[in-house]
């Protein structure tokens, strides 16, 4: 009896040493993987900080379009920021066009002016841009700014690209064969990707993008310009009417120009006219 209680706590004792080493197994690995998320983290490393994209957006009302772009580039170079895009048009909305003389038209054209600008300014300088550039206006519509963090994003790259950089590294030191080689090269691939967009991210953190739209009252712009409707240089009602007098004049003449020209034709007509009259006149006293 005794020796079977004795085995039974031998067996409980080999139990409990075997779950407490499968612990410590789990408790390494964690610690492991603990540490290697903690030294990704870590705040000595600048390429680990909070990467926080920045962007924003207005739309707003101004004095001058114009002036106002120029003003907007002026202080977008001043704080060390990069126009992207900058786009200005008038669109016309409506016109008139006034004759002042025969050759002259008076046009009145209303217009609306906007303007359309992408810009980059340097992350901490953004609310200082933005609060000029509101002054700026006279109105403003619309203003936004998000704040995007890109931390996990980055770290995780960062992580999948030395897994990569192992494995390849692991990969070159085997004996190279046609599979192993191109899905070698996919991974180096891959690893210029994550790297690329790490550096996508890192320009964001440091520039915010800013997309700005605006536009003033209708413009009316009056100014004189030559006639270009050809029906419009007729000469006046009086000049015309002697003008056709005179044509009509010159008609009859060359019509008798074309009668004297075929005075043959005439002569034979008449001398025909004349024979056809004797032959009726003899034909009718024959009859009686």
């Amino acid at each position: 009896m005794k020796a079977k209680i004795i085995i039974a706590i031998a067996g409980i004792a080999l139990l409990a040493a075997c779950k407490a080493n499968t612990d410590r197994r789990f408790d390494s690995s964690e610690a492991d993987t603990v540490s290697a998320t903690q030294n990704a983290l870590s705040v000595n490393d600048p390429n680990t900080k909070e990467k926080l994209v920045k962007t924003a957006d207005m739309n707003f009302k101004v004095h001058d379009v114009q002036k106002t772009g120029d003003s907007i580039a002026s202080l977008t170079a001043k704080l060390g920021g990069l126009v992207m895009h900058h786009q200005m048009q008038s669109e016309k909305e409506n016109g008139r066009d006034i004759r002042i003389s025969a050759d002259s038209v008076r046009q009145i054209s209303v217009y609306n002016k906007t303007a359309d600008m992408t810009v980059r300014i340097p992350s901490e300088k953004l609310e200082d841009f933005m609060n000029q550039v509101s002054r700026m206006s006279i109105l403003t519509v619309t203003r936004k700014m998000d704040i995007e963090d890109k931390s996990l994003d980055y770290i995780s790259a960062r992580m999948k690209a030395q897994n990569r950089k192992e494995w390849v590294e692991g990969q070159d030191k085997l004996k190279a064969t046609a599979n192993n080689y191109d899905a070698t090269l996919a991974v180096k691939d891959n690893i210029v990707n994550e790297k690329v967009n790490n550096l996508k991210t890192d320009a964001n953190v440091k520039y915010s993008v800013v997309v700005l739209s605006f536009f003033q009252n209708k413009t009316i712009t009056k100014e004189i310009v030559t006639n270009d409707d050809p029906s419009a240089y007729r000469p006046p009602f009086f000049n015309r009417l002697l003008m056709s007098l005179s044509n009509g004049l010159d008609m009859f003449s060359e019509f008798l120009l074309v009668i004297a020209n075929l005075w043959v034709l005439v002569l034979v007509g008449i001398a025909g006219w004349i024979g056809f009259k004797a032959y009726r006149k003899k034909y009718a006293v024959l009859k009686v």
